[in-house]
C-alpha cells in the first residue's frame, strides 16, 4: 500500500481543543464589534435627534421672543409727534403780532383797559392772539423736507423760543425702499423718537442734524453707529441710554405704525392723509407753498395767527345803564 493511500492519523484532543479556543474566541471579537457598530450608529442617531432638537428649541425660542416682545411707544410723544417746546403763555412774537395788531380791531393798552368805560359804550375786553399750532411730518431722506427746514430753521427758533408757536414734529417714514435695504429712513425716525424720548431738550437740534446733512436717496444712509454719534454731538445728556436705544433700533416698529397711522389719516384736519412729506400743517391747515421760501411761510402762518385771532375775540358785552330818574 502506497504512502497515499495511508488513512490520516485522527487528530489528538489538544488539537481540537485548541481550534475551539480559537474559533470561540473570533466569535467574541465579532459578538463585539458588532456591538460596538450597532452603538456607534444609535450614538449618531440620538445626536441627531438632538440636533435637530435642539435646531427646532432655538428657532422657537427666537419666533416666541419676536412675537412676544412689546412694540415700545416713546413717552414724550403725543399723537405721534414730539413738540419742540411748550408755550406756557400767550403772547406772540413781535413780526406775528405786528401783522395779527394791524388787521385786528384797535385794542386800548393795558391801563386804559382797567379804567371806567363810559357810560352807554361797550366794556373792552383784553384779549391776545394764540400760539399757532405747527405740526411737521418729516422722512429725514425726504428733500423736500430738508429743503423747508434749511429755509425756516431760523424763524421756525424765533417763534418758539418767542413763544409765538407750538411746534411739533412727526417723524415717518416713507421712503424706507430707498437705501439699498438698510431702511435708513425707518432708523433715522427710530432714532429720533429715542432723542425725543431720552434727551428732549436736544431733540430739535438733532432733528436739524438730520436734515441739514440728510444723505442721498438711494444711498446707505449712517449706520446706527453714526446716527448715535450725530445724537451725541447734538448736545444728548443720556449718553449711553440714548446710543443703546438708536443702535438697538427700540423704536422702529412704533416709527412703522406710526407711519401707517398717518397714512390713513391725519387727526385733527379736514381729511387730510399723509401722501409725502414733508407736510406741513399751521392750525390744521396744509401749507402748499414753496418750500424754499420762507417769507412765503411766514405770510402763511401770519394769516393763519390773525384767523386765529378773530375767533379767539370773544364779543363785547354791552354795560348796562341806570334808566333816567323820572
Amino acid at each position: 500500500m502506497s504512502s497515499d493511500d495511508t488513512p490520516d492519523a485522527p487528530e489528538s484532543p489538544a488539537v481540537i481543543d485548541r481550534r475551539e479556543a480559537v474559533r470561540e474566541k473570533a466569535l467574541q471579537v465579532h459578538t463585539r464589534q458588532s456591538r460596538a457598530r450597532i452603538a456607534r450608529r444609535s450614538g449618531l442617531g440620538v445626536l441627531a435627534v438632538g440636533v435637530v432638537a435642539a435646531a427646532a428649541v432655538a428657532v422657537t425660542m427666537t419666533v416666541s421672543s419676536a412675537g412676544s416682545k412689546p412694540q415700545l411707544e416713546p413717552a414724550t410723544a403725543s399723537g405721534d409727534g414730539f413738540v419742540v417746546a411748550d408755550v406756557v403763555n400767550t403772547s406772540v412774537s413781535t413780526d406775528i403780532a405786528a401783522e395779527t395788531d394791524a388787521s385786528a380791531p384797535a385794542e386800548p393798552a393795558p391801563d386804559a383797559a382797567a379804567a371806567t368805560p363810559a357810560e352807554g359804550l361797550p366794556a373792552p375786553t383784553s384779549t391776545t392772539a394764540p400760539p399757532v399750532e405747527i405740526r411737521v411730518y418729516v422722512d429725514y431722506l425726504s428733500a423736500g423736507a430738508r429743503e423747508w427746514q434749511v429755509a425756516n430753521a431760523q424763524q421756525l427758533t424765533s417763534w418758539v423760543d418767542d413763544g409765538a408757536v407750538t411746534l411739533s414734529y412727526y417723524p415717518v417714514a416713507m421712503l424706507t425702499a430707498k437705501s439699498n435695504g438698510t431702511k435708513y429712513s425707518l432708523r433715522a425716525a427710530s432714532a429720533a423718537a429715542c432723542v425725543a424720548t431720552n434727551a428732549p431738550d436736544a431733540f430739535f437740534a438733532f432733528n436739524n442734524e438730520l436734515l441739514t446733512r440728510q444723505p442721498e436717496v438711494d444711498s446707505d444712509g449712517y449706520s446706527d453707529t453714526e446716527l448715535a454719534n450725530m445724537a451725541q454731538a447734538s448736545g444728548v445728556d443720556s449718553t449711553r441710554v440714548v446710543r443703546d436705544c438708536i443702535e438697538s433700533g427700540s423704536y422702529a416698529a412704533w416709527a412703522k405704525s406710526a407711519t401707517e397711522r398717518a397714512v390713513a389719516g391725519i387727526p385733527d384736519t379736514n381729511g387730510l392723509a399723509l401722501t409725502g412729506t414733508p407736510m406741513v400743517l399751521v392750525n390744521g391747515k396744509q401749507y402748499i407753498g414753496d418750500l424754499s421760501d420762507p417769507a412765503e411761510f411766514s405770510q402763511f402762518v401770519l394769516t393763519t395767527a390773525s384767523d386765529a385771532y378773530y375767533k379767539s375775540a370773544p364779543t363785547p358785552t354791552p354795560t348796562p345803564t341806570e334808566a333816567p330818574a323820572s
